[in-house]
């Protein structure tokens, strides 16, 4: 394929990019650092153009089917760790590039960026290329124009040109659907915090804003020099508190939602103990402190954690798998153990690895957590497996196993 050797574009691909890796970057002066990073940017351009090209052909395709997946993004999450906004861009930018034929041709040739790829997106949407059928755009001429746009103009330039097209499009303005306007995603970091972000419709922003307010006014003791943003917080904190306290919540697969924390017993009585002693259920990692003081709580449920650090077996034999020991499944497992799948336990229901009708014991070693898809492939043909060391294997009908990439790991 080329003068180094290699049989196909991908070893090709490899190759050079083993060869830039390796290049010293100490000794170039300005001008060449800067033509070195324009065609490290072209050439980023056209390789995100080939992945999205790519992961429209899953999509067609239905490949991520292979290893038990529901769609691309469900792949690209799972088995290459993309966050979901970045794997839902990816699949938003393939049929994109689809629709708009010129806009890939820039794209092919690195003209444009996958951002401004994302850009463009609400264009092509099912709902906007409708509204260009019935008001008879000829999107072709839309393709060419915004393409020139998005090569010749700045970024802040495109979004106003993408903007006025909508507009134009439907000039009315339907009133939107306040559900579809609103989102909210948490982060959880490796100390345990917790980040959010979210979007309201007027309407929702105003009740959130409201519940807020009111606790947050509520509180105000003589003296209290918080600011503004940490009263919020702590006045967020309490909301949830009182929901959770109220017993009013929706029930989460059998029981009431409710703060979950896991920590050794010893760690639990030795006051001494510091930072990353417990862990949450939904993943943070907190001291042993913040966990003694949550266990001082009589509502938070507590699971004994027995000399091999697995959950005490209680011996159950009934069909269906109660409510304890249910906890002490989501304790070992944490989410679906399918490869590659990350749903949270409270998505998940607990399968009998041995079916009770084959006798299968309801217990502990013969349970796990699965989510509703992967229950269903599992009783279709795939199959899952617990090792010695706790780690969970996934196989597909024909016995192939399903392989999540190794992490990267930087040589000491």
């Amino acid at each position: 394929m080329c003068s180094s050797g290699c049989e196909t574009p991908r070893e090709c691909l490899t190759g050079a990019l083993r060869a830039l890796a390796s290049e010293d970057l100490k000794s170039s002066f300005g001008p060449a650092v800067m033509a070195r990073t324009g065609a490290l940017v072209t050439a980023r351009n056209r390789l995100d153009a080939e992945v999205a090209r790519t992961v429209r052909e899953g999509e067609l395709t239905q490949a991520a089917e292979h290893d038990g997946k529901a769609t691309m993004a469900s792949w690209l999450r799972g088995h290459h760790r993309l966050s979901k906004a970045e794997a839902g861009r990816l699949v938003r930018n393939g049929r994109t590039l689809e629709r708009l034929p010129m806009l890939a041709a820039a794209a092919s040739a690195g003209a444009v960026s996958a951002e401004v790829v994302s850009v463009l997106a609400p264009v092509v949407s099912e709902v906007n290329l409708a509204r260009a059928e019935a008001q008879g755009v000829d999107m072709a001429a839309i393709d060419v124009l915004l393409t020139e746009v998005a090569v010749t103009a700045s970024h802040a330039d495109l979004r106003q040109a993408v903007g006025h097209y909508l507009a134009r499009l439907d000039p009315d303005g339907t009133e939107p659907d306040p559900t579809e306007q609103r989102s909210l995603s948490f982060t959880t970091h490796t100390d345990g915090t917790v980040s959010f972000h979210g979007t309201l419709d007027a309407v929702g922003g105003e009740k959130f804003q409201a519940a807020v307010e009111s606790i947050q006014q509520a509180s105000r003791p003589a003296g209290d020099t918080r600011s503004r943003a940490r009263r919020a917080g702590d006045a967020l904190v309490q909301l949830c508190d009182n929901a959770l306290a109220s017993g009013a919540l929706p029930i989460l697969r059998g029981h009431k939602p409710q703060v979950l924390v896991t920590i050794d017993l010893e760690d639990l009585m030795d006051t001494s103990t510091g930072a990353g002693a417990a862990r949450t259920g939904f993943g943070g990692i907190i001291s042993a402190a913040k966990a003694r003081w949550l266990a001082c709580d009589g509502n938070v449920t507590r699971i004994v954690i027995g000399p091999e650090g697995q959950p005490l077996d209680f011996g159950q034999t009934k069909r269906l798998f109660p409510p304890h020991l249910r906890r002490a499944i989501e304790v070992r497992d944490r989410h679906c153990v399918f490869a590659g799948c990350d749903a949270p336990s409270y998505w998940c229901d607990v399968h009998h690895v041995i079916h009770w009708i084959d006798g299968g014991e309801t217990c502990l070693d013969n349970g796990a957590l699965l989510c509703e898809r992967h229950h269903t492939k599992v009783h279709h043909g795939f199959r899952i497996e617990r090792q010695p060391d706790g780690r969970w294997r996934t196989w597909r009908p024909d016995g192939t196993e399903i392989l999540i990439g190794e992490p990267f790991l930087i040589s000491a």
